[in-house]
């Protein structure tokens, strides 16, 4: 009896420490545990491990909605209450998506406005991306409930490394719909990463190039005794075997028109009809040297280029074919050859991201030790082509990792990550680290425009940093806070991710306020800022959820102009710099000639000062910062005695009849004390101390009502 009772105990222990990994793909999704030392696929309702990502909705259904092949069935027959590929529409806006909408047979939602997230209607519904694919969770979810008899609610979901902060947020926001608390987001190459160094069990640099359905990504790791580090990380949110799929359909949608003079692109159903030939043509590419795509048009004879009926026989080949009255057929063969030369600019995108990791991690191709193969597209022998030779395999006798299933890899890393965050014992994860890095660096507005870089691109996370700023106006009250992404030195380049603001400061000197700004980027790669002003103890903080929009290739760009535009940036931060340090220094005269210390100094002394104040003051106008450094220098030099006499007489008044610890406080408040905070705040414009998005002032726009000028 008693033992019995332990072993129910047991089993309820089991199933709350119970931890699942899901691969939540592009074209397919997969659902993964750890039985006993080895990551296995959980089988869908219909025996196999692998659910097509289609969601389609069904009101004759029990549940009123189908996912996996039910859904892909309904696709083909009645697009309108199907989706499929949403991940590639997860955190992102219309203007993102509007060039391919066109070959997808998705309606959107009315009324969306720019950087909203993205709504479709489907099934007699109006969902938002996040929530389609919780519908695929929850079937994921249910597969695994069927196969363990009890409830599962917590979950590791992988997604691509690329993936930025309000993709992220999707995804997690998708898994809290669907009942799953997400303990971690785990990068895709990281996770196959995972699964292979499990098998493998072997140390050095092991590179992830994971092409799938919608996405790309390249990661490259350090294996060490059972540490894996992500050295450096690259890759496309937008681009998968999706676009090769849309290219050969739009190839065979301009065969169609011109031969038959015949617009199916109006016909949705014909449209997946298509879809789905061209996709079985590509599989049958990877295999044989040629493939047929054929597609049945029913209801029209068709026409031919001059308008006449077109009943003739063609070849295969030629483009249609008639088959029966009213019904017409389109055949293509397609060599493998003329499928490389197609789908060419395709694969070649995915050369750059890998050489721009290679060089963030500081390696040589020949220093690359293993290379894994990770999604369903790596299976096209040209893909396979292209990476023997990015990294110089053969030469070097050594091959592609392909041994493990390419579309089940990802989910047999997150099921080891789920493992090890389970807090259960299993000799096979026990000394297992994962150390993932972020994709691009963030840092704050400080004074002037510049971008002061808190966490550097390619930091391993979670990733905590903290850097200290002060005022940049006498009796600075609140503080506009600026969260920034990207690689540029000026604020008007990077990515703007969140505003907030520090508000109630004392009134201080400028400079004198200490404000410590902390970033922390949790282990899903979500960020949290926090600002605290140290003398008075005033806080405030934000979990950065931006706003919807930001494509990879943006992402990519971002990283390619900070190398492009480096030396012009550069130069652009040190004369900002320059001029704010000039503008500090000008005040401080300003201010110290309504001084009695003035009056001390002598009538050529006056002169020698205004001279160095006027040369400066023309410096800055111009933009050559070494000539402003040069008359801040003479500046410096001409008011030095002027300081000197300043500070006795700030000291002197400051000491009598008091204690130590109240002069030292009155001389803080009586001068213009510099910090060793490094950057400079502007001033926040508050209208009644309501949290607002507040705009920073700018001198060329002190109106602090208009609009911002900033992206």
């Amino acid at each position: 009896m008693i033992g019995a009772f332990r072993a129910k105990r047991r089993g309820k222990v089991a199933e709350q420490t119970r931890v699942v990994g899901i691969d939540l793909g592009t074209t397919n999704s997969l659902i993964a545990f750890m039985q006993g030392d080895t990551p296995t696929v959980i089988p869908g309702e219909d025996g196999s491990p692998i659910v097509p990502s289609v969601v389609a909705f069904d009101q004759d259904t029990t549940s009123g909605f189908s996912v996996g092949n039910a859904a892909r069935n309904v696709l083909l027959t009645n697009s309108a209450n199907a989706v499929y590929s949403v991940k590639r529409l997860m955190g992102r806006d219309l203007t993102d998506v509007e060039s391919e909408l066109k070959l997808f047979p998705f309606q959107l939602a009315e009324g969306l406005q720019p950087n909203e997230v993205l709504k479709l209607n489907v099934g007699g519904l109006t969902l938002t991306p996040p929530e389609i694919s919780a519908y695929i969770l929850l079937q994921l979810k249910r597969n695994a409930e069927r196969f363990f008899g009890h409830e599962i609610t917590k979950a590791v979901i992988t997604v691509p490394a690329y993936f930025n902060d309000a993709q992220r947020q999707a995804t997690k926001d998708a898994g809290r719909i669907a009942g799953l608390d997400v303990l971690r987001l785990v990068n895709e190459p990281t996770a196959a990463a995972l699964a292979y160094g499990l098998d493998k069990q072997k140390d050095g640099i092991i590179a992830v190039y994971d092409f799938g359905g919608g996405t790309f990504d390249i990661s490259i790791l350090k294996l060490h005794e059972g540490i894996f580090e992500v050295i450096a990380t690259g890759g496309d949110t937008h681009l998968g075997g999706d676009d090769i799929d849309n290219l050969l359909t739009a190839v065979a949608l301009d065969d169609i028109k011109g031969d038959l003079n015949l617009d199916v692109t109006t016909n949705p159903e014909i449209i997946q009809q298509l879809r789905k030939a061209v996709i079985e043509a590509k599989i049958a590419l990877s295999a044989n040297d040629t493939a047929r795509i054929t597609l049945q048009i029913p209801g029209t004879r068709g026409t031919t280029n001059a308008g006449a009926p077109d009943l003739s026989p063609l070849e295969i080949g030629d483009g249609i074919t008639p088959k029966s009255a009213g019904t017409l057929t389109y055949a293509r063969e397609i060599t493998r050859e003329q499928f490389n030369q197609l789908i060419a600019p395709v694969i070649a995108r995915t050369a750059a991201p890998v050489q721009q990791a290679l060089k963030d991690a500081q390696l040589s191709p020949e220093q690359i030790d293993e290379v894994v193969m990770v999604g369903g597209s790596t299976r096209i022998p040209a893909v396979r082509t292209l990476v023997t030779q990015l990294f110089d395999l053969e030469s070097r006798n050594k091959k592609l990792h392909t041994e493990l299933n390419p579309d089940e890899v990802v989910a047999l890393g997150a099921a080891v990550q789920a493992q090890i965050l389970s807090g259960t014992e299993n000799a096979a994860t026990n000394d297992l680290l994962l150390l993932d890095v972020t994709p691009l660096s963030l840092g704050i507005e400080a004074l002037g425009g510049v971008v002061a870089k808190i966490i550097q691109r390619n930091s391993t996370i979670p990733a905590s940093a903290t850097e200290h700023f002060t005022t940049g106006v006498d009796g600075q009250t609140n503080v506009a806070i600026h969260v920034l992404q990207g690689e540029r030195e000026l604020a008007k380049d990077c990515r703007s991710l969140a505003r907030f603001d520090l508000k109630n400061i004392p009134p201080m000197v400028a400079g004198l306020p200490r404000i410590e700004v902390k970033f922390l980027i949790d282990a899903n790669g979500i960020l949290h800022v926090s600002a605290r002003e140290q003398r008075s103890g005033q806080t405030a903080e934000v979990e950065v959820k931006p706003t919807y929009g930001l494509t990879d290739e943006q992402v990519e760009t971002m990283i390619l102009d900070s190398f492009d535009n480096a030396e012009e940036d550069i130069t652009a931060r040190q004369v900002i710099e320059a001029t704010n340090e000039a503008n500090t220094i000008l005040e401080a005269v300003a201010k110290g000639e309504k001084s009695p210390a003035w009056q001390q100094l002598t009538s050529n002394e006056h002169a020698e000062i205004k001279v160095a104040v006027d040369h400066l003051k023309a410096a800055i106008k111009g933009s050559d910062y070494k000539i402003i450094r040069q008359s801040i220098e003479q500046l410096d030099k001409k008011t030095r005695r002027f300081a000197e006499i300043m500070m006795d007489t700030a000291v002197t008044g400051a000491l009598g009849g008091k204690t130590m610890s109240a002069a030292s406080e009155g001389i803080d408040a009586g001068l213009n004390a510099p910090t060793n905070a490094p950057h400079a705040f502007a001033k926040a414009d508050v209208d009644d101390g309501t949290p607002q998005n507040l705009i920073q002032i700018d001198k060329a726009n002190p109106d602090p009502h208009g609009e911002s000028t900033e992206d």
